[in-house]
């Protein structure tokens, strides 16, 4: 997959961390699939809909190589891998009927083709769904964990609504980005660690390794929304700003344009979308962009360092390069 700069060149690279977890990811698919009492067609062929739009299945990779690396029980991390995408999933269903969305992937949405409370029910159905193949894996702990997730995810969404979080711009989109996404990897990367025989030790370093590379993912995505190929990255480019939304880009901007204003605008909403427009190939154009990506890159870095006392494995040497292509993917 080709490394994307800011200025839009395209630099080689590769990513065969998959490869590990190729022959474990289509019973993980299954999993989610499958509904514990049979479910209403209707919701089902949803499911489905939902689960053809692809993906790239990141979080249940990085279940799979952690709980392999640490000799977790493997249908137990079928279970976690599955309950994880599927969470991952119901999220995005919400997500597109907040946003309006219409198009995913390439595909329609859900709220494209269904009336907003029917969108809303088949996302609550996608969450029990998700709760209920954690449940089948029988620990407590887990499903502890993984309903504080579920509260983080939802919390941080109503924040962003309110736009009632932290006064300081900057602290806020980390704690907005860490609820939105970072959160679920912290759950992907402690539950698969929760599910092995390690101690308090091992699961801390795999929560913060979960922690930093999901800040990055999303600092990446963010960034993408500037910089990446719209047909690829399935949105227009400058979305965020579209919508409202103040990232890690805009806020280098502001920094280093001395343009303190233009948060208040843009929170206020008291940019045109022509000016909208104007300001997004601003940040295109300033190293702003450029500034973010390397903030990934360092935020990638710490989260490899909670590698460095984990079993020397193939799958380890796999989650360095899961690490390396979540700050070069185009995607």
């Amino acid at each position: 997959m080709p490394k994307l700069s800011s200025a839009g060149t395209m630099e080689p690279t590769t990513a065969t961390f998959f490869d590990l977890v190729r022959d474990d990811l289509p019973d993980v698919e299954a999993r989610m699939r499958r509904a514990p009492d049979g479910g209403p067609s209707r919701l089902e062929g949803a499911i489905e809909h939902l689960l053809k739009s692809g993906g790239k299945r990141l979080r249940p990779t990085l279940v799979l190589l952690i709980g392999r690396m640490l000799s977790a029980d493997r249908d137990s991390l079928i279970n976690l891998a599955a309950s994880i995408e599927m969470l991952h999933t119901a999220t995005l269903v919400h997500d597109d009927l907040i946003d309006g969305a219409l198009v995913r992937r390439g595909l329609p949405t859900l709220n494209a083709q269904w009336t907003a409370g029917a969108t809303v029910l088949t996302g609550d159905y996608v969450f029990a769904r998700a709760a209920h193949l954690a449940s089948q894996i029988g620990s407590l702990p887990l499903m502890e964990q993984f309903a504080r997730t579920l509260m983080v995810i939802v919390q941080g969404e109503i924040t962003q609504i309110f736009r009632d979080g932290n006064p300081d711009p900057r602290q806020a989109y980390y704690d907005r980005i860490y609820a939105k996404t970072a959160s679920l990897f912290e759950m992907a990367t402690r539950g698969a660690a929760m599910l092995s025989p390690v101690g308090d030790g091992g699961l801390e370093a795999m929560r913060r390794f979960g922690y930093h590379l999901g800040m990055a993912f999303q600092i990446v995505d963010d960034s993408l929304d500037f910089i990446g190929d719209a047909a690829q990255v399935g949105k227009p480019v400058g979305s965020d700003l579209r919508q409202g939304l103040i990232t890690l880009p805009t806020l280098f901007y502001a920094e280093t344009q001395e343009r303190p204003d233009l948060l208040a605008s843009l929170q206020n909403g008291r940019l045109e979308p022509s000016e909208i427009g104007t300001l997004v190939e601003a940040v295109r154009q300033s190293g702003a962009v450029d500034l973010a990506l390397e903030e990934a890159r360092r935020t990638t870095t710490i989260a490899e360092t909670f590698l460095s006392g984990m079993p020397d494995t193939p799958e380890r040497a796999a989650l360095y390069q899961a690490a390396r292509y979540v700050v070069d993917r185009t995607l």
